[in-house]
């Protein structure tokens, strides 16, 4: 490998791989996260792998310049530092700097300004509590270093100051934290050539697991029940530590002088016994839980991290319920989770910079998140969307990059970077770097915060104009003109479902009105709205569902513990016509209308009403520019919502317009059934314009 990688890939002078380290551990993953991704659940083991991914260089000077930098420009600026943000980020070398946003009258920046003032660098710090192999922290450490120098330290002095006092990060991987601990001691090392003989530890650490260790092990060394009391509370905190990592966290206060006696008292000296032995193991290990502890515990200037990415689905069972106990508001994925636990970790002022999959923005289920982060201000967003990362190809892993302080500004004039269409790792950065340039750019966006909590939900729509906001605080919600339900879970589609085509057509029921007329046919078949494909007012007519005796094998579905795990939800709408849309939608919104007879699915996601010239209007104004332009507020992940739909302002109904909508939907059912796929496919559109006495020349001799 050593030859077959150029040396300049690793000469920073001629712009090679700085980050060559992370590369290197990122792609000796590789191989156990593809075994690992295979399995239902991640084991412990597994979640290093499965949850490493190299973050790109441009987006990490982003982070850090962004929180560390500005966090410093302000410094200056209170005091006394007239020179503008641009100006100072100039100064400091900061290339991928983002200044504000001019602020309104409701925003006050004084006490933030007056509290600055007392600040020096060796008071700031910063924290990557899930490190990798330390990229970010390596970064910083440049920042560092140019902040010192201009406050006039030599390097050498700085050098040890920032890897003593400024710089912390945790991880679960003990090899990734032999590489981030490397990375800055050579750091160190080139800085300062008589580093590596002072003695100076990085306060970097692989996080501890306690396993079976308890109060007993200790117990020559307690004085007290308070010591008893103390220490069995910080050992079961790190019971799992390799699961939890950095999510450790202390609902009371913890006095670490007792925990620091008890790992480092004297032992007696005398004859060496292996109760003597045991004893001085256990002390060296909860040194390094006190150590962790006291990381964990503090708070910190600055955070920034790439969070590991892993939804509840894949979490083992003793991550999962510490996620759900723990952090109930973010307990959907653990990039959320950690969104929620580095916002913990900062102080007042302070800010924290991460990178995630954009899904928090929008998704229903992150609602309580926003909530909560809606007491922070938002600074900046590099809203990156899909191929953020070279390595990750595809529509469905979409990213943003934000940064936020620990302060309170409801009226607060975010800058927002809507990166999202520019479909490479490098014009995203260029785009981004020419917005810094030219504020004037089409995809630069200043907006209010306080518009968030103004449309429902509370998505983080940035891009919505001041009139689209009003139009959702004025506007009727589509939930109060029509009834949305999710439909029926088989719990196993290749057993109750079909192409209609598959069954004899006889056992088929396609006109049933209800419940009680499916029944009374005795017919075994239905049409079932699976949802499908792109497709706009009408179509996509193709499974039927095994619903024989109001679907008794379908109620009585089991699994191999004997619960019931089929799910017929909303049954009083089956059959009803409806207005249909499909949950996963991979490009533009479209809807279809669909006729009275099929049962709906939870991915054929329908609204219910009584009129069906309301149903068929609904249907005009969700098939418009301007319905899919709202839907992609809010929500443009692939997953449409019902949540997403019932929030959708409706201003005025297009009454006057059922002809062209009915026009339409005939247009497109006549398409539909132009082909052998459609049950109603009569004549192919190919043979409509010949005579029927020349037909016999396109049958076949046996016809």
């Amino acid at each position: 490998m050593i030859h077959d990688i150029s040396e300049d890939d690793f000469n920073v002078a001629v712009g090679g791989q700085v980050e060559i380290i992370g590369w290197l551990y990122q792609y000796y993953n590789s191989e156990p996260k593809d075994l690992a991704f295979k399995k239902k659940k991640y084991l412990e083991v597994d979640i290093p792998a499965v949850t490493q991914l190299f973050t790109p260089d441009w987006i990490v000077k982003y982070m850090v310049e962004n929180s560390l930098g500005r966090y410093w420009i302000h410094v200056v600026q209170a005091k006394g530092d007239s020179r503008s943000e641009q100006q100072l980020a100039e100064y400091f070398g900061c290339k991928y700097f983002m200044p504000e946003a001019q602020q309104t009258g409701n925003v006050n920046v004084t006490s933030e300004a007056q509290q600055l003032s007392e600040v020096t660098i060796e008071d700031i710090t910063l924290v990557d509590a899930a490190m990798g192999s330390g990229h970010i922290l390596i970064y910083a450490f440049d920042v560092f270093m140019q902040i010192y120098e201009q406050e006039g330290y030599a390097r050498r002095e700085a050098t040890n100051r920032i890897i003593q006092n400024n710089l912390y990060g945790l991880d679960i991987d003990t090899r990734a934290f032999q590489l981030a601990y490397f990375s800055l001691m050579m750091k160190g090392r080139a800085n300062s050539r008589r580093f590596l003989t002072q003695n100076i530890r990085p306060n970097v650490y692989d996080i501890p697991e306690t396993g079976s260790l308890t109060s007993d092990d200790f117990q020559s060394l307690l004085q007290s029940d308070s010591d008893i009391d103390q220490l069995n509370y910080v050992l079961d905190s790190f019971r799992y530590g390799n699961e939890y990592g950095s999510l450790i966290h202390f609902d009371k206060p913890i006095d670490w002088h007792v925990i620091d006696r008890i790992a480092n008292e004297k032992l007696p000296v005398g004859q060496l016994t292996l109760d003597a032995v045991s004893l001085a193991e256990n002390q060296h290990q909860l040194q390094e839980i006190s150590a962790v502890g006291k990381v964990l515990s503090n708070q910190y200037s600055i955070g920034a991290m790439n969070p590991p990415y892993m939804g509840t689905g894949k979490m083992d069972a003793i991550l999962g319920k510490y996620v759900k106990q723990q952090f109930s508001d973010s307990k959907s994925d653990l990039f959320a989770v950690f969104m929620e636990r580095l916002r913990s970790l900062i102080v007042p002022n302070g800010y924290y910079a991460m990178i995630t999959q954009h899904s928090w923005m929008f998704l229903s289920s992150f609602e309580k998140l926003r909530k909560k982060l809606r007491t922070n201000t938002l600074i900046n967003m590099a809203h990156l969307g899909t191929r953020a990362f070279e390595e990750i190809g595809g529509e469905v892993v979409q990213s943003t990059a934000f940064v936020y302080q620990q302060r309170n500004n409801v009226n607060y004039i975010g800058t927002f970077e809507r990166l999202v269409d520019f479909d490479s790792q490098q014009r995203k950065e260029k785009a981004y770097l020419a917005a810094i340039t030219d504020p004037n750019v089409d995809y630069l966006y200043r907006t209010n915060q306080a518009n968030f909590s103004k449309i429902p939900g509370m998505p983080i729509a940035y891009w919505a104009s001041e009139k689209l906001v009003h139009d959702f605080e004025t506007g009727t919600k589509m939930g109060e003109i029509v009834v949305p339900k999710q439909g029926l879970a088989t719990a196993n589609n290749s057993r109750f479902l079909r192409q209609w085509f598959e069954v004899n057509h006889k056992k088929i029921n396609f006109k049933a009105d209800s419940i009680n007329n499916a029944v009374q046919s005795k017919k075994k078949w239905f049409p079932y709205n699976k949802g499908g494909a792109f497709r706009k007012w009408y179509g996509n007519y193709d499974y039927i569902v095994n619903w024989e005796n109001d679907g008794d094998e379908i109620r009585h579905f089991t699994g191999n513990n004997g619960k019931v795990r089929s799910r017929p939800q909303n049954t009083g709408y089956y059959f009803q016509e409806a207005i249909t849309w499909s949950l996963i939608t991979s490009g533009r919104f479209s809807m279809r209308y669909r006729t009275p007879g099929s049962i709906h699915d939870v991915s054929g996601m329908s609204a219910f009403t009584r009129s069906t010239d309301r149903l068929k209007e609904i249907l005009a104004v969700m098939n418009s520019a301007v319905g899919n332009y709202i839907l992609n507020i809010l929500n443009p992940t692939i997953n449409l919502q019902i949540g997403n739909f019932t929030s959708f302002p409706i201003l005025k109904m297009p009454t006057n317009e059922l002809q062209v909508i009915d026009n339409c939907i005939k247009i497109t059912k006549k398409d539909w059934d132009y082909f052998e796929t459609s049950w109603d496919f009569q004549r192919h559109p190919f043979l409509i314009h010949i005579a029927d006495d020349n037909l016999s020349y396109c049958r076949s001799p046996a016809s």
